[in-house]
């Protein structure tokens, strides 16, 4: 990434060259191992601190792509991802306007194959992959991918949001309402998983709200 800001040529002067901005490898696994600690700490003081150690570590120059920047997902994504979906999924799950559109993706089939039904599965999907890794909101990377190509991020976000719409569905008594066919319980669910991936998405990719301002350096203002 580049970061606009001027900088001074050995005459004197000032350029205002775009300046390209290090990353270092080392301080990457830094931030990484501080991450993975602070999911293993219990005590509400030592994880403090360790929070400190990653804003400091962000701070250090050649640190922007780790700021920036998102590589690992770890269980903290899949808590966001998991909000996310909820907040979303909520309202339709009290719309019965769901049922009937279900309905309708079952019911639209060419050789007994409910082509709309698999092609909303399939936009799911698209949608859910153009949302992290085509937008702008922030730079996603994938690390440790699944068989070497599929990313963990991607099949976590979508399997915690279907997981999530499924279970809210059935503790609400809304797959089996009015007893539907097979094919139409599942379209309910992609109907709303629809809404469910998307604020998964959102809720994993978005930026923190301490990116600018650190809750602990906001704890600390108030104490």
């Amino acid at each position: 990434m580049r970061d606009r800001e001027s900088r001074t040529r050995v005459d004197g002067t000032e350029s205002s060259e775009p300046e390209e901005r290090p990353t270092d490898p080392e301080l990457e696994r830094l931030v990484e191992q501080l991450e993975e600690l602070e999911e293993y700490v219990d005590n509400p003081d030592e994880r403090k601190k360790v929070r400190k150690a990653i804003h400091a570590a962000h701070r250090v120059p050649g640190a922007y792509t780790v700021e920036n920047g998102i590589k690992r997902y770890t269980t903290r994504d899949m808590a966001e991802a998991f909000v996310g979906s909820v907040l979303l999924s909520l309202p339709l799950l009290v719309e019965d306007g769901v049922f009937e559109i279900a309905e309708y993706l079952a019911g639209a089939t060419v050789s007994e194959v409910p082509i709309f039904l698999i092609s909303n599965v399939l936009f799911v999907g698209l949608l859910t992959t153009a949302l992290i890794y085509w937008t702008d909101i922030r730079d996603v990377g994938v690390a440790d991918p699944i068989f070497g190509f599929v990313p963990r991020r991607l099949i976590g976000i979508l399997g915690v949001s279907l997981v999530t719409v499924t279970g809210l569905m059935i503790m609400w008594g809304r797959i089996f309402e009015g007893e539907p066919t097979t094919a139409e319980a599942v379209g309910r669910i992609t109907v709303i998983w629809t809404a469910g991936a998307f604020g998964a998405a959102l809720g994993d990719i978005l930026p923190e709200a301490n990116a600018t301002d650190p809750i602990d350096r906001i704890d600390d203002r108030e104490g």
